[in-house]
């Protein structure tokens, strides 16, 4: 199901994907944070949250000490668009800004239920995305840097490049095993497919679009059903449907994606259809038109 977003977003925080509802128990709400500057939006909540940033600066307080890579010698890497403080008193304070959702990897703060956080904008705006879930686990706060993110080109190589396509993963079990989330941003380049081979799992998944310019549009399918894709919408994934996506020509196609684990049954890796795996191994024969002379 998609679920479609006319014009910009709402001032402050405003609900996109509400966890139980009439069309989908995806099991975690999505929401942007919109904020002008100065503005302060405040929370305490008792779920899991990830907050990423999309663009724009911001100031973060939180409440209590955030883990980070670099914590123990005191700063962040040289060049970085984030800075951490540990507070004398309890808490820390965090600045992070974001030009590009293109060109550069997300900053993303991980917070277990019960933490207090305050952002403000500290440019003319500041846009977030906040994915929260239940989760009784009890861990420390976490800073995820951008040059943390693992980036990898799948696809490179094979299908004559058409699914070729940028993915960064945040975090995942591998390296937070106490969270209920996976999450990620994919580049979706023109022209081009992602979630190729066509797969699936039984864990809800969330595709949240943006597309460069805003004009563009892209496809995909939920099973049988074909939905077409436009700036600010969203995409709710649910009961094992495949999910393949294309973008079309001259339009850059980015997407957030989040994966709500199940109880009993993490996400771990997708299943791929298996008519359709083929293409993706090494010595496929697939036509071209190069064949014809043309």
């Amino acid at each position: 199901m998609v679920l479609h977003h006319s014009g910009d977003y709402a001032d402050g925080y405003e609900l996109l994907v509400l966890r139980d509802s009439e069309k989908a128990n995806m099991m975690m709400d999505f929401a942007s944070l919109s904020l002008k500057e100065g503005a302060i939006w405040r929370s305490n909540s008792k779920d899991e949250r990830a907050l990423l940033l999309a663009e724009g600066s911001v100031e973060i307080m939180v409440g209590e000490k955030v883990e980070w890579i670099g914590a123990g010698e005191g700063r962040t890497p040289d060049r970085s668009p984030v800075s951490v403080e540990s507070l004398a008193e309890k808490g820390t304070r965090i600045r992070a800004s974001r030009v590009s959702l293109l060109e550069e990897n997300p900053a993303v703060l991980h917070l277990p239920a019960g933490t207090d956080v305050a952002v403000k904008a500290l440019s003319e705006r500041a846009l977030l995305y906040i994915t929260a879930t239940v989760n009784g686990t009890r861990f420390a706060p976490r800073l995820y840097l951008p040059y943390e993110c693992q980036v990898e080109y799948r696809n490179e190589g094979t299908m004559q490049g058409t699914g070729t396509r940028i993915v960064r993963t945040v975090f995942n079990k591998n390296n937070a095993p106490w969270s209920n989330l996976v999450l990620g941003e994919d580049i979706n380049l023109p022209g081009r497919w992602s979630s190729y081979p066509s797969h699936h799992h039984p864990q809800p998944e969330i595709y949240h679009y943006r597309f460069f310019p805003s004009q563009g549009f892209g496809m995909t399918a939920l099973g049988t059903e074909a939905y077409q894709l436009h700036d600010r919408d969203t995409l709710l994934i649910t009961d094992n449907k495949d999910h393949p996506q294309v973008a079309a020509p001259g339009y850059t196609m980015w997407y957030l994606w989040v994966i709500r684990h199940i109880e009993g049954n993490p996400y771990i890796s997708p299943e791929f259809n298996p008519d359709h795996v083929w293409v993706d191994q090494p010595g496929a024969k697939i036509w071209d038109m190069k064949r014809t002379g043309r």
